[in-house]
């Protein structure tokens, strides 16, 4: 499915709550049943903080740039394939995955090739609804969200996706 130009905008606001300063979410961090994280950044925040999500989405890239994390303690790296403005089938099926295996309280990390910014939504779909899903608003902080919260948005949102065969 490819991005489509109408709901740029939308994806632009953040569709949680957004922290300006990392420190101030990090109690209801902690206080989450089941955590993924979507970014590089964000990833790389939570692990500064001795915090593991029990998944982790990147792309080893923040804000276009090459980034490298020192250390990612996951035995578990899931790989899918997500170009820029798309979600693919691929990146679907390996959240789904990373979503089953994950629940044996091991972090899984999937290392997108491409880009995992709109990983958000298949996440909201796919997650429990108690999930905390954590991701990086660019130049602005942290967005923090609960699954159940934002399941109709995040279908629409998807439904205004251009169907690629």
């Amino acid at each position: 499915m490819e991005l489509n130009k109408d709901i740029i905008m939308e994806l632009k606001k953040p569709l949680g709550k957004l922290y300006p300063d990392f420190e101030d979410a990090i109690d209801e961090i902690k206080s989450s049943e089941f955590l993924i994280s979507v970014g590089d950044a964000t990833f790389a925040n939570l692990t500064k903080h001795e915090l593991y999500p029990n998944i982790g989405i990147i792309d080893n890239l923040i804000q276009r740039k090459n980034h490298t994390h020192e250390i990612i303690r996951a035995d578990h790296i899931l790989k899918a394939e997500n170009p820029a403005g798309y979600l693919t089938d691929d990146l679907w099926e390996t959240i789904g995955q990373a979503l089953e295996l994950s629940n044996t309280g091991e972090c899984y990390v999937i290392e997108v090739a491409g880009e995992e910014d709109l990983a958000v939504l298949p996440c909201i779909m796919l997650a429990n609804p108690e999930t905390t899903i954590l991701y990086g608003q660019p130049n602005e902080g942290l967005v923090l969200l609960k699954a159940r919260d934002l399941k109709d948005k995040a279908k629409k949102l998807i439904d205004g996706f251009i169907e690629i065969n």
